[in-house]
């Protein structure tokens, strides 16, 4: 108990305590104990610290200040590094069902047997079918973790398959996509911010031509944020030496801002970058930072609104503290941190950080600020109809492309048909699904599209099936029209 009350004590010092916090712990410690020895279900002390005491003391600050226990400690550092455990799948998830598009070469998935278009039908005893879709997800993180027992449904094949998979260190680059959309237009997606996500993209940049490129189409799209240093590597690359990228602002944090090196040598050609309600923190940060100096064009939905500066605070028994300490504000002066429920009390800063909401770019133009980037052009993904939810949730365009390439051999330069569009047609009809002719012809090319994407997926990987998803995603598709103009 004495180790866990110095955690606890280091947690308090580390939020600037009151003077009286010797006797503050002393009484705390005296509660403890009684509850301890005389309450009816003790609890364990571990127990009553790290899922009680240390969390409550955070509690009342905002939602992203929190403890770690030993697991998440060690699991967060594994994150930071950009490394984590898992079977190298990449897998579709429907409604009560998880398909394999991908294995990775050389990943325990690939050397166990697994192959595009099997279903994974249960997990460690855990029947996928019977599970809601924020179910699955949380499984497979789960199963990532220690050896996993699998059922397998292979198409062709009677009976069920089992697979014994043992998880691996894997590397998860945070580009993950890198193509272009159209002649001299590129496009890179980055699905998070670690040390080297700067260098890679650098390096993505390059392999599709560097400067010679008309436009860069740069997504961030559910990008939650990551390492802020890769964040100032990556707004470098377009900005010009000793522009502002964002500043530092807190109650016990000194003003501080970041800006260019002097060495930088940015790119010059056409920029737009992609954000949505999931795209936060240091996506926010670089979003900001392009759209405050007018250097790129802001396309999609407004982002998350975290602009909170963490500092992490290992403490004993290899726990850790996330603590806010300050707020990011673009070169304008927007803050991007989202306004906070009133039952918070924000100790990183001593005035409301969306005070003000009306700031202006280096060229005038008005933006608003409230937290959270707003886009420049708001692009809402495609909308949901009723065929389309039907053909999603039956997973009809996963096992109609999984039986094709079981019959037919595709190549890059493959396309949709009107035979192959009857041949899907037929095959939904044998599933009960018959939608009408206006129907069909209105939701034509979207089908054609996916089926497309679907065949790409199996046959060469998801980075081709992405490409041909490119080609139907209205984001994208505007930004490509902003770029190339």
């Amino acid at each position: 108990m004495i180790r866990l009350a110095a955690a606890l004590l280091l947690a308090a010092s580390a939020l600037g305590a009151a003077d009286d916090l010797d006797s503050q712990m002393k009484r705390f410690i005296e509660a403890y104990t009684i509850a301890s020895q005389n309450a009816a279900d003790p609890t364990p002390g571990e127990q009553a610290f790290y899922q009680g005491a240390i969390p409550g003391l955070l509690r009342k600050l905002d939602p992203h200040s929190v403890f770690f226990d030993p697991g998440q400690f060690e699991q967060l550092k594994k994150m930071q590094a950009s490394t984590q455990k898992g079977f190298g799948t990449v897998v579709s998830i429907l409604p009560g069902r998880v398909i394999v598009l991908e294995t990775l070469p050389g990943t325990p998935s690939a050397k166990s047997g697994l192959s595009p278009g099997d279903e994974i039908l249960a997990i460690n005893g855990y029947v996928i079918a019977r599970l809601d879709m924020e179910q699955i997800p949380e499984l497979l993180g789960q199963a990532r973790q220690q050896v996993c027992q699998i059922e397998v449904r292979r198409p062709g094949r009677a009976g069920v398959m089992h697979f014994v998979l043992t998880p691996e260190e894997l590397q998860s680059p945070s580009v993950e996509r890198a193509f272009y959309l159209a002649a001299g237009i590129g496009y890179v997606r980055v699905a998070s911010f670690d040390e080297k996500t700067g260098a890679d993209i650098k390096t993505a940049i390059e392999k599709l031509g560097g400067d010679r490129m008309v436009g860069l189409v740069l997504d961030l799209r559910n990008n939650p944020g990551g390492v802020v240093t890769a964040a100032l590597e990556t707004a470098s690359l377009f900005l010009r030496p000793g522009q502002k990228i964002f500043t530092v602002r807190g109650l016990h944090v000194p003003e501080k801002s970041e800006s260019v090196p002097g060495t930088a040598k940015p790119y010059g050609f056409k920029l737009a970058v992609l954000v949505n309600g999931k795209s936060a923190s240091a996506s926010e940060i670089v979003t900001g930072a392009l759209q405050d100096h007018d250097r790129a064009t802001v396309l999609g939905e407004p982002s998350y609104g975290k602009g909170l500066v963490q500092n992490v605070f290992p403490l004993a028994q290899g726990t850790g503290l996330a603590l806010t300490v300050a707020l990011y504000y673009t070169p304008s002066g927007r803050s991007i941190q989202k306004p906070l429920d009133a039952e918070f009390e924000l100790g990183a800063t001593t005035a409301h950080p969306n005070s003000q909401s009306d700031f202006h770019t280096d060229s005038g133009r008005k933006v608003t600020g409230g937290g959270g980037i707003q886009p420049d052009i708001v692009v809402y993904p495609a909308p949901m109809n009723r065929l389309r939810a039907v053909l999603d949730a039956t997973a009809s365009f996963v096992d109609f492309a999984t039986a094709y390439l079981k019959q037919n051999k595709i190549d890059r330069d493959f396309e949709v048909t009107p035979e192959v569009l009857d041949q899907f047609r037929a095959f939904l009809s044998a599933r009960r699904i018959q939608p009408g002719v206006a129907e069909w012809l209105a939701e034509r090319d979207f089908v054609s599209n996916r089926l497309k994407t679907e065949l790409f997926n199996q046959a060469f990987g998801v980075e081709k099936g992405d490409e041909v998803e490119a080609e139907r995603d209205p984001v994208i598709q505007k930004a490509v029209e902003v770029v190339g103009k």
